[in-house]
């Protein structure tokens, strides 16, 4: 799944590919100070390309734009992404990355089905301003996927990279072997069916909170996949 959250600014609809932009997103290392900036400096610039994308279109915006936008030269927006498209990748990582992390913070002893649910409550909330306002990012950019092969691609490598983390994770929680078939069916049907939710929900005009919001249409999702999702992957391996 690829996710939202916790990326707003509160100057709009904000909230997130690379290979390698999704990838460190999913890393868990303590980062420098270098490290650090370099992470803030991307995601304003992915901030900025959101909103330049959502108020003049995608193919109205150029990669110099959005270095104007964002105040560095567009040499240097070059050096931190290869196209325009690619610049909104944080935005999609730093959801994912939201998502990956309520799955490891659910309570212990909450067998795998219900960790993922307990942690669609949290990583798909509209409860919260901020996180409001990054689902709405994601909606406005989801539908601009729909007629661009290459932001599509952005969040099908988001996708893929949040699998792989989610497996990490699942595996951490149960014991299981990270690279067995249960625990690779496991985070492959719980991230696409949180996935499938939210582009379900990017797709309609129903607000994020509510029975149509995506972290009820994530909820019936999983409920639904419960048995494929099962509570102990390492009952799958041969």
């Amino acid at each position: 799944m690829a996710g939202v959250a916790g990326v707003s600014d509160g100057g709009g609809p904000g909230g997130t590919s690379g290979t390698g932009s999704a990838q460190g997103a999913a890393e868990a290392a303590p980062a420098s100070l270098t490290e650090r900036r370099k992470a803030a400096t991307r995601l304003d610039i992915a901030r900025t390309a959101a909103e330049l994308f959502t108020e003049r279109g995608l193919r109205a915006t150029r990669a110099e734009d959005i270095a104007r936008g964002a105040g560095i030269a567009p040499r240097t927006f070059y050096r931190y992404f290869p196209t325009k498209e690619e610049s909104v990748a944080p935005l999609f990582a730093a959801g994912a990355q939201l998502w990956a992390e309520a799955v490891r913070e659910a309570p212990a002893g909450l067998p795998v089905p219900q960790a993922l649910r307990h942690a669609v409550e949290r990583a798909l909330t509209a409860d919260d301003p901020e996180n409001a306002a990054s689902l709405e990012w994601i909606r406005a950019l989801l539908r601009m996927a729909d007629e661009s092969p290459a932001l599509r691609a952005v969040w099908a490598d988001t996708s893929r990279v949040s699998e792989t983390t989610l497996r990490a994770i699942l595996a951490e929680r149960t014991g299981a072997d990270p690279d067995g078939l249960g625990l690779r069916l496991a985070a492959g049907v719980a991230s696409t069916a949180v996935r499938v939710a939210v582009e379900t929900w990017a797709a309609s005009d129903a607000p994020a909170a509510g029975s149509g919001g995506p972290a009820a249409l994530a909820r019936t999702c999983l409920s639904a996949l419960d048995g494929a999702v099962d509570s102990s992957p390492a009952a799958m391996e041969p």
